[in-house]
């Protein structure tokens, strides 16, 4: 059932879980993240701060940064930016992208009709899905020159596997942050997908993006300016968990994930 999505303020409850996850009371955090580590059998070992009193509040402990030896960064052209789990991957075709069963929606949608959709008419997308668990920070897949960024307003829906199958047009319809690059094999663009909870998605060369809400569409350019980032460099960080989507253009050969396979940042995609 998942008509209650519909009807519960989402950007409230949004904006609510963003104040609850950076309470620094003692006594409450650290009780919180034991429950949650224990619940979701989160792996702490590999994290930079083993002990969960070492981190000033929930959100602190949820964008922990990892071991330098946790994640090992593939030699391939294009790496996995996130932990998580293959929701969908495939083609392109004629700007058409599967999100589950039965359920589609187009480039221009979810770009909420950008000038560069045709870039991606055809070529390859892969959905990936962060569960509470993962590991929060997003990498750079690729050596890309950021171009810009838009901030596109939205429902704050879940983004987990019932919701996908029942909610047309899903990722095109939440909030998002669409990051394009110019890359050695042509424009990528890759895409932050808010949910419910999650209140807060930030890049490292602009910081905070949300909140606050904002109820207009926010375009960023970056044409003057030499942001450049490589291969397995962090690139930002969901405060909650979330969605990232990759387009990709037909210049590349098809990625070798599948479907429900659970992934690691770092690892080989072509």
């Amino acid at each position: 059932m998942i008509w209650w999505q519909y009807v519960i303020p989402q950007h409230w409850l949004s904006k609510l879980m963003f104040y609850f996850a950076r309470i620094k009371n003692s006594w409450f955090k650290n009780s919180f993240i034991t429950w949650f580590v224990k619940y979701y059998q989160v792996n702490l070992s590999e994290a930079v701060r083993e002990n969960i009193k070492d981190y000033q509040s929930f959100n602190d402990f949820f964008t922990r940064e990892l071991k330098p030896d946790a994640r090992k960064i593939a030699e391939s052209l294009i790496i996995c930016p996130v932990d998580g789990r293959v929701s969908k991957v495939g083609n392109i075709n004629n700007t058409q992208i599967i999100q589950a069963k039965n359920h589609r929606y187009n480039v221009e949608q979810l770009l909420c009709n950008d000038i560069r959709s045709v870039e991606f008419k055809v070529g390859f997308f892969a959905t990936i899905y962060l569960s509470p668990k993962d590991y929060h920070r997003i990498h750079m897949p690729y050596d890309g020159k950021l171009i810009s960024m838009s901030y596109i307003l939205g429902d704050l829906f879940s983004v987990n596997q019932v919701t996908t199958e029942n909610i047309d047009g899903l990722f095109a319809r939440n909030e998002r942050v669409v990051c394009y690059f110019e890359t050695k094999f042509g424009l990528c663009a890759f895409i932050l997908v808010g949910a419910i909870f999650v209140g807060s998605m930030e890049t490292v060369w602009h910081g905070q993006i949300n909140p606050p809400f904002q109820k207009r569409i926010q375009h960023f350019s970056y044409l003057n300016q030499a942001i450049e980032l490589k291969k397995g460099e962090e690139m930002g960080r969901f405060n909650m968990g979330s969605t990232v989507i990759m387009l990709m253009s037909n210049q590349i050969n098809k990625f070798i994930l599948k479907e429900t396979e659970i992934v690691k940042m770092g690892q080989a995609l072509i």
